[in-house]
């Protein structure tokens, strides 16, 4: 058997976790993007660098801010434990905050170019027809950004797959909670294990290689027509 139980309960992990971060993601996410793709705000910088900043901090120092805030002690932790729930730190729950939180601008940024790229004269062509805003955005803006959103997708569930530092400042090594693909090949070669190791990071390469080349190959087949 080429996996064990234990590299099995990993990679279960890490794909629920990829899955429900990006569910999370796209929620969140589209109407941030959409408002950073509309807003003529002088200030709109500020959010925007809030949003790219995991692309530079070292993930040890956002995992360790928010390892902090998840805490018992920490706001949001001592939130949960107020409620009489357990703090999210060292929990999936907690390692689904901080992957959402690491890949934000995975998905904020295509979808804030999707939606400007999409412009503003098919919505004023629908304002025309009476169209709510809410009609424009679902009827217009959503079907003319669907690549963006595909992109967004597909970008978010990939790096959650490789994430190390930020799930093991909050997760910590929990086997069959918190212990996912990534620091499973650590495990591996701390332990001098490199066929192990070998075997799952050639796997996360696979999966990771074939997500992107199946979105960069739709992407460029169905590059919609700009009005």
């Amino acid at each position: 058997m080429i996996f064990d139980e234990a590299s099995l309960s990993a990679f279960v992990i890490t794909l629920e976790l990829a899955a429900v971060t990006t569910a999370v993601l796209l929620l969140l996410g589209t109407p941030l993007a959409w408002w950073l793709a509309r807003t003529n705000w002088r200030f709109k910088f500020i959010p925007e660098a809030v949003v790219a900043m995991p692309l530079v901090l070292p993930p040890t120092v956002l995992g360790f801010y928010l390892l902090i805030a998840l805490g018992p002690h920490g706001p949001i932790g001592s939130i949960f434990e107020s409620a009489g729930l357990q703090s999210p730190a060292f929990t999936f729950t907690g390692l689904v905050i901080g992957s959402v939180i690491y890949s934000l601008p995975f998905v904020v940024q295509p979808l804030q170019g999707a939606f400007e790229s999409v412009g503003t004269r098919p919505l004023e062509v629908a304002a025309t027809l009476r169209a709510s805003p809410v009609d424009r955005f679902f009827t217009v803006a959503v079907p003319l950004a669907w690549p963006g959103f595909l992109t967004a997708a597909v970008l978010g569930f990939a790096h959650t797959l490789g994430e190390f530092g930020v799930v093991l400042m909050i997760g910590g090594n929990i086997p069959g909670s918190t212990r996912v693909v990534s620091i499973a090949i650590y495990d591996h070669v701390e332990a001098l294990e490199y066929t192990q190791a070998h075997w799952l990071a050639g796997t996360l390469l696979i999966i990771s290689f074939a997500i992107l080349a199946v979105v960069y190959g739709l992407n460029r087949r169905f590059r919609p027509v700009r009005l």
